[in-house]
């Protein structure tokens, strides 16, 4: 019988095998519905699956709304009928959801519906299944649908209609939905051509529906060449022999840790990203049906080797780059693929990176940070300083608008660092004890630094380094902001003009016990040099010296750090910056301090 129970418990066998396998179900992007021939099937389908898995991740949506008056006269004293069977699955349902006697949740079907479409919208992953029968069909716009199953004779527009359910493009990893036909709505034709208008959708012109079906492993085979293609194009300029290190070389930098290469090859490394990630879904996609597909054995294994070392050198490129931390949100799906179809040995060592950055592991751990590297990159000492030193950089610009004077600092020392290693005169593990100093000092401005006591928030110390050293007019800018900001002061031409005024005013406001104007000072204390500071500035051209042993490093970084608020020749505003220019630049880094 087409309702009986083995049959039903069949079909839910299957749902819940691609819920656990398939591209977006098992990551939970993406979810599916089920259209049931008759509520009291819809019922018996839900029922099945609450003692699954997907307990509290699927719902019936019907037109049914459970009421006592509905079963008045149903009993027969021999069990349950359809209608109390159909009525209690409902209650039990509501109640389970809403966490409240039966009774009481039974009147809320509406409400119900409401919450679980909801949900299975802008939740896939919490609700991956909608039973329906007859509503939701036509007008229920859920992008993140992806496979819609079909248990229940259809046609022509209501089949149309519920096809487009699950044809809503979400994302890049959607290219298509999918639609499982368990009544052989289509008569699945014989030969290379299917006309789809023989079946269920005979009342329809085929042009009206050419392209709105076809053949899943043909079509799949199809994207998954296509991909392969694109990403091996894209590679293509990579030198050989193709290693972690021209890979690098290509997608980052040809030189570590500069800034104009990182930025000009990032359109690369976000074609590497798409395209990767597009390749590993359409692997995934098709890996249980290779076979199927037409491909041979030896064809698979190179498919899996390919789609292997694509992913390891993307995840290579990401974390060398610093893209990583910005991207690894949609890494868990990502990741579910590599350890389900690919295996892949680096699987753990790359999850070191899922929850946290290069640079917080290396300001945890410090040079121990390098053995949670990828192997390709941690096998060779060039890759491991490149991979460190574009971070590094990117932290540096990144962070620049929070303290622009204390991270050009960071940004020279960094400079200084590299070009050090380069000329081979510091050892690899002196260097990495050096660069992981600096990364330190980088995430945190002023940590381990003399400050006046008073400095004793990030935005006061961020004036005090961008002011000329000068505590009195840091603190009083300090003061001017806090009183003159107002709540969404930043998005308001107004607001943000009322706190420059305030600004330019703790600017023009004589020192106390002094008589010159503000600009002026700065501009005399500009021409000569610091008292505090004996050591020779680098001459032009001149790359400064910095000590071999980390422990001197170490120090060597604090005066300079020091020496950097000690010197107006460094920090002091130029003669030539009138006070509308300080005010404005003041105001943009205002604008940048959390605590405003």
């Amino acid at each position: 019988m087409l309702s009986s129970q083995d049959r039903l418990a069949q079909i839910v066998a299957d749902i819940l095998f691609d819920m656990s396998t398939r591209p977006r179900l098992a990551d939970g992007r993406g979810n599916a519905m089920l259209i049931s021939g008759s509520i009291y099937q819809a019922c018996k389908f839900y029922e099945l699956f609450a003692k699954t898995e997907l307990a509290g991740k699927c719902a019936i949506v019907t037109s049914y709304k459970p009421a006592p008056a509905d079963i008045k006269g149903e009993s027969t004293g021999e069990g349950l009928t359809e209608r109390l069977r159909q009525y209690d699955i409902y209650r039990t349902m509501l109640a389970d959801w809403f966490h409240e006697e039966p009774e009481k949740a039974v009147n809320r079907a509406e409400e119900f519906e409401q919450a679980v479409k909801k949900k299975f919208i802008d939740e896939p992953g919490q609700m991956k299944l909608l039973i329906v029968v007859d509503k939701l069909l036509t007008g229920f716009d859920a992008p993140a649908a992806t496979y819609l199953y079909i248990d229940k004779q259809m046609r022509d527009h209501g089949l149309f209609q519920a096809i487009c359910r699950v044809n809503r493009l979400d994302g890049d990893d959607k290219e298509y939905g999918y639609v499982i036909d368990y009544k052989d709505l289509f008569k699945s034709l014989e030969g290379t051509v299917q006309d789809y208008t023989s079946g269920a959708l005979d009342g329809y012109d085929h042009d009206d529906v050419a392209g709105l079906l076809g053949d899943r492993l043909a079509r799949a085979r199809e994207h998954l060449e296509e991909t392969r293609e694109a990403v091996k194009a894209l590679c293509e300029p990579v030198e050989a022999p193709r290693d972690t290190a021209a890979y690098l070389r290509y997608f980052c930098a040809a030189e570590s840790g500069d800034a104009a290469q990182l930025k000009a090859n990032e359109p690369r490394r976000l074609a590497l990203y798409r395209l990767t990630a597009t390749l590993l879904r359409a692997y995934a996609a098709l890996a249980p049906e290779l076979v199927e597909a037409g491909y041979s054995t030896a064809h698979i294994a190179l498919l899996r080797a390919e789609t292997e070392h694509y992913s390891k050198a993307r995840d290579e490129v990401k974390l060398s780059s610093g893209d990583y931390i910005d991207l690894k949100m949609y890494e868990p799906a990502m990741r579910h693929l590599i350890d389900t179809y690919i295996r892949s040995d680096e699987s753990a060592k790359l999850s070191a990176f899922d929850d946290v950055s290069l640079i917080e592991l290396i300001v945890e751990r410090g040079a121990g940070a390098v053995d949670s590297l990828p192997a390709g990159i941690r096998g060779s000492e060039k890759a491991v300083a490149e991979t460190i030193e574009n971070n590094v950089r990117r932290l540096i610009i990144d962070e620049s608008p929070v303290n622009p004077k204390y991270y050009d600092k960071m940004s020279e020392l960094l400079d200084a660092l590299i070009e050090q290693r380069r000329k081979g005169a510091v050892e690899y593990e002196q260097y990495l004890a050096a660069i992981a100093g600096l990364t330190k000092r980088a995430t945190t401005p002023g940590g381990g630094s003399s400050y006046p006591a008073a400095l004793d928030t990030p935005a006061k110390r961020a004036l005090y380094d961008n002011l000329g050293r000068d505590e009195a007019r840091a603190m009083a800018v300090d003061r001017a902001v806090r009183a003159s900001r107002q709540d969404g002061w930043r998005d308001n031409p107004l607001k943000v003009r009322k706190v420059k005024i305030a600004i330019k005013a703790a600017l023009d406001a004589p020192a106390p016990g002094t008589a010159p104007e503000f600009v002026h000072d700065l501009g005399a204390r500009a021409s000569r040099p610091s008292p505090s500071s004996t050591s020779r500035a680098p001459r032009t051209g001149e790359t400064p010296a910095l000590p071999v042993d980390p422990a001197d490093f170490s120090r060597a970084l604090s005066d300079d750090l020091r020496q950097m608020r000690e010197s107006a020749v460094t920090y002091a505003t130029g003669a030539e910056e009138d006070i509308d220019a300080v005010a404005d630049r003041i105001l943009d880094l205002v604008k940048n301090q959390h605590e405003y």
